[in-house]
């Protein structure tokens, strides 16, 4: 599929990219965009495990851990 830049500063950039690194334009872009697809998804699984430890820390402690329920003082639940 095709693809048309309209933006002169972008196609600049694409043009410094492609002469410093040797590489077409297409191939410049391909691996500025693999770059960046990495980056964003090492950035989001650890972002998503902090998140995920956060949402654990906040679950309370039992006080007897092997009974979900807690008890009151007539031994029924509350």
């Amino acid at each position: 599929m095709a693809m048309q830049i309209a933006n002169p500063a972008v196609i600049g950039k694409i043009e410094r990219l492609a002469r410093a690194t040797g590489l077409s334009k297409t191939a410049a872009v391909e691996r500025a965009v693999d770059q960046l697809l990495h980056t964003e998804a090492a950035d989001s699984g650890g972002s998503r495990m902090q998140s995920l430890l956060a949402q654990l820390d906040r679950i309370p402690d039992l006080a007897v851990p092997a009974d979900p329920l807690d008890w009151d003082e007539h031994g029924l639940p509350r």
